[in-house]
């Protein structure tokens, strides 16, 4: 081979070298690019607005607040009609809730609690309340177990209580409660106005716009 021809050769191979070169090296950029930048961020899902608990006769924009029934308001709970026998006005601790005695059209008998709960911002809390038969048990100050669940407990105290209407209860005294919780979020109370036997019942968590008030009391 001559001279010039392994000159030109070379040059060649030189050529393609820096190619090459040129090549890896922007695809390395390309990489170190793509894994340094920030993930793209996910738009924040938006946190539904809590019923405004400090306006009174709306627990939202037109939902019922359930803070306004009063003893003899006859009442629609999901459709159904209900008339407010009674109601119970406790306090522990701070804490206050107030429980409706119920009587449906077939002359059930159901507790409704209206309480707001501590948070930011506060939240409305209303329940159904439906007895179930205890068979003597008393409320344990550990996991019990009713009807096959097993239940844990989350909070228990005496609390004082005013009643208005018919109730059954005195009008001032003393309630012991103890509050249970299972694992699928069942609840689970025990009640008992002090002397008399407990009573046990489940609830039943109601949205926003399932109670109507149909007819105030005279």
């Amino acid at each position: 081979m001559s001279m010039t021809s392994m000159v030109v050769l070379g040059l060649s191979i030189a050529t393609v070298l820096l190619l090459l070169g040129a090549f890896l090296t922007t695809l390395r950029q390309d990489r170190k690019g793509r894994a340094s930048a920030p993930p793209a961020e996910a738009a924040p899902s938006e946190t539904p607005l809590a019923a405004p608990v400090s306006a009174p006769g709306h627990a939202g924009t037109d939902y019922t607040d359930p803070r306004t029934i009063r003893v003899g308001d006859r009442i629609e709970v999901h459709g159904s009609p209900a008339r407010v026998l009674g109601a119970m006005y406790i306090s522990w601790q701070g804490q206050q809730w107030t429980e409706y005695l119920l009587r449906d059209g077939s002359r059930r008998l159901q507790w409704l609690s209206v309480e707001v709960r501590a948070g930011d911002p506060p939240h409305l809390e209303v329940q159904l309340w439906t007895e179930v038969p205890t068979q003597g048990m008393v409320p344990a100050k550990s996991m019990l177990i009713m009807e096959g669940v097993e239940f844990f407990p989350i909070e228990r105290g005496t609390a004082a209580f005013r009643s208005e209407g018919n109730t059954g209860n005195p009008d001032r005294g003393l309630l012991d409660f103890a509050d249970y919780r299972a694992s699928d979020g069942r609840l689970l109370s025990f009640e008992r106005i002090q002397g008399n036997s407990w009573t046990a019942s489940y609830a039943q968590p109601l949205p926003p716009g399932s109670i109507s008030i149909v007819r105030r009391a005279s």
